[in-house]
């Protein structure tokens, strides 16, 4: 006779599946999957951890442990992540919002935080939305417009947008970078793509397989997309601006470069992520 599963037992026995697959989180995504399943968050499943799992709810957990073992990130399960203590719905068209991209957030606030004025935000190339939105979410004042080529990354962005509260000051545009705007931004922010196009391969499973190829390819270098961004952000800031960029390890001194070229001022320019690596490039439109 097999032993009837309660939530305690099942935790257990999926996060030793993840673990012998060699998951390093393996007790945390055991703990977000079947609570998932039986709709409980982590005091529920401690305080209801002998409740036995019905049919249903052990099969649908089963079809989740084998999309975690074949690789796909709990994220993207879930269809949910949280990006600044916000939660963010993901799609197939979207990147899954990474720690280290609060980083950016944290930068552009310190930008932000020097002016008086309700700023205008750009977010170029936004994806889920997690940047704007979590900018708008700490300064009520601000509005931003977001862009992306993905209409269905713009669904989704705008769906995230409406569930947070921040429809009413987040504007969606569908183009390639920035070809359908005019300005002024007091501040420019973006993730752009930055994985060299040979280097994908190399990638973690969860990424090469799961993310959005489009999103992760910045061309033979990693650099394409900031030979864009960067000359056409000083057409669209407003003076005393600023532009923050996510980067790719080791190319802090070749995105500084470009924005030097553009005329833009490095100011208080490398940030470093969770991890010590320099992960976000600042420049500012300076007029005398």
């Amino acid at each position: 006779m097999s032993e009837v599963p309660t939530i305690a037992s099942a935790r257990r026995r999926l996060a030793r599946q993840l673990q012998d697959a060699g998951i390093e989180s393996a007790a945390l995504d055991a703990r977000l999957l079947v609570g998932e399943v039986v709709g409980l968050d982590l005091t529920g499943l401690i305080t209801q951890a002998e409740r036995v799992l019905t049919r249903v709810e052990t099969e649908r957990l089963q079809a989740f442990a084998a999309r975690r073992l074949a690789g796909e990130p709990v994220a993207r399960i879930l269809g949910v992540r949280e990006f600044w203590g916000l939660p963010f719905e993901l799609s197939a068209d979207t990147l899954v919002p990474r720690p280290d991209t609060e980083t950016v957030v944290e930068a552009a606030l310190a930008v932000l935080g020097e002016r008086d004025t309700a700023p205008r935000i750009l977010d170029i190339g936004t994806g889920s939305g997690a940047i704007l939105l979590a900018l708008l979410h700490e300064r009520p004042d601000a509005t931003g417009v977001a862009t992306d080529i993905s209409l269905g990354a713009l669904r989704v962005a705008r769906c995230n947008a409406a569930r947070l509260g921040l429809a009413d000051r987040a504007y969606f545009v569908a183009c390639n970078y920035t070809a359908a705007l005019r300005g002024p931004f007091d501040l420019i922010v973006s993730n752009p793509p930055y994985i060299p196009a040979g280097d994908i391969a190399r990638l973690d499973r969860e990424v090469r397989e799961h993310d959005p190829y489009r999103a992760l390819d910045g061309g033979a270098d990693g650099l394409d997309a900031y030979r864009k961004i960067i000359p056409e952000s000083r057409r669209l800031l407003q003076p005393d601006g600023a532009l923050v960029v996510e980067i790719g390890q080791g190319q802090e001194s070749d995105v500084g470069a470009l924005m030097r070229a553009a005329g833009l001022t490095l100011s208080d320019p490398f940030r470093t992520d969770l991890s010590g690596i320099f992960r976000v490039v600042t420049g500012r439109l300076v007029t005398a």
